[in-house]
């Protein structure tokens, strides 16, 4: 039976957990997630545990932020005017929008607050700045 090692392409089964047990992610029901390693698809603390896994090993790993989705970054959040949001758009605190940058590069963001005249939009990944567990179970290489 053969290791993984960087390059090869792998199905994983899957269940991410955040420090308090709540499940945030989960191939349950679902195809295996397949990706390429060492190839940037998923984050850093996944891939690197990858390497030297075998096909029917399951093992659990803790991705700390810095190898999830990094840091959160306060200047990641800003208050934009209230009237450059659509009105048609129902505002509720935990929405996710998309904005465009200067650039044209579309940016998810989520509501944090909704004032009179200001709307707080949050650019940081939903999992920035946190520590995640991942049951692995490996069922191929590809």
């Amino acid at each position: 039976m053969s290791d993984v090692k960087s390059g090869d392409k792998v199905r994983i089964h899957y269940k991410g957990t955040l420090e308090d047990g709540t499940v945030f992610d989960s191939s349950e029901g679902r195809d295996p997630l397949e990706f390429t390693v060492g190839s940037g698809q998923v984050i850093v603390g996944m891939d690197k545990e990858m390497i030297g896994m075998t096909v029917g090993e399951k093992k659990t790993i803790t991705a700390v932020a810095a190898e999830a989705y990094g840091p959160r970054q306060d200047d990641a959040q800003q208050d934009v005017p209230r009237e450059m949001i659509p009105a048609e758009i129902p505002l509720e605190v935990g929405m996710q929008l998309q904005m465009q940058s200067p650039e044209g590069q579309v940016i998810p963001v989520s509501v944090v607050s909704i004032g009179e005249e200001t709307v707080t939009l949050d650019a940081n990944h939903m999992l920035a700045g946190k520590d995640l567990t991942f049951d692995i179970e490996l069922v191929e290489i590809a």
